[in-house]
């Protein structure tokens, strides 16, 4: 089995625990005004193809810089994609006792129970938390996610929350304290980061003959956005009465 990869990352270090080898899959359904990698977007020729055992084959070649917190994260593009092949990976790197993480959007339809028995970690980007915003950010419906949102709680996984924070979008204070109440309701969240907004992708665009949204939008302030991530942590923390 074959995967269409458009990146290999060796010393992965925001990727999940530790350093790991993170492998980047083509193919993405959603059309985030904020992507910084439209590249990714479709599966064509010219990609790149690998197997589960070049995966593997490509861990142990670094293993001693991976220790014993490391491992493989699939990213993307959106992993979900090629489940069939991530599954394959997955299974291949547990024989081996290899840690796995999946970096995901959950915007993929499918039942992915099998996937995640041979997933440790889970990374979800929560895009929105109501179909409105969804729909203005990604350009598709909530349900995708809400359904693979709802499958990591049947299956107990670790999660962690990514959300970008873009300037005038989701950036005030409304916005952390309704996201706030939305992640009080997960279970098995470890770790909530939130992400600033930056416009290095435009000339990908430009070069792409896509249209870049958000081109008026300045970058996010890196401070606030800590800040806000603080925040936001602070309410997750607190206890209501």
């Amino acid at each position: 089995m074959k995967g269409y990869i458009t990146d290999i990352e060796t010393m992965g270090l925001v990727d999940g625990p530790g350093t790991r080898l993170v492998i980047f899959l083509s193919g993405c359904p959603l059309r985030c005004i904020y992507c910084h990698n439209p590249e990714t977007w479709k599966i064509s020729d010219f990609t790149q193809t690998i197997s589960p055992h070049d995966v593997l084959n490509m861990y142990n070649k670094f293993k001693v810089y991976y220790g014993e917190n490391g491992g493989v994260t699939f990213s993307g593009g959106e992993p979900l994609v090629q489940s069939k092949f991530v599954l394959e990976c997955a299974k291949l790197l547990k024989k081996h006792n290899i840690s796995t993480a999946l970096d995901t959007s959950g915007a993929v339809s499918g039942d992915f129970s099998k996937l995640l028995d041979f997933i440790d970690l889970v990374i979800l980007d929560v895009k929105a938390v109501d179909e409105n915003e969804y729909k203005k950010i990604c350009g598709n419906s909530i349900e995708n996610y809400n359904k693979f949102l709802s499958l990591c709680q049947k299956n107990n996984k670790k999660l962690w929350l990514r959300q970008v924070i873009v300037p005038s979008l989701n950036d005030d204070e409304n916005h952390i304290t309704k996201l706030a109440n939305y992640i009080k309701n997960i279970k098995n969240v470890e770790k909530v980061e939130l992400l600033p907004y930056h416009s290095m992708a435009r000339d990908k665009y430009k070069k792409l003959g896509i249209e870049y949204k958000l081109n008026n939008t300045m970058d996010m302030d890196k401070q606030k956005c800590i800040e806000l991530e603080k925040k936001l942590i602070n309410l997750i923390n607190t206890k209501t009465s």
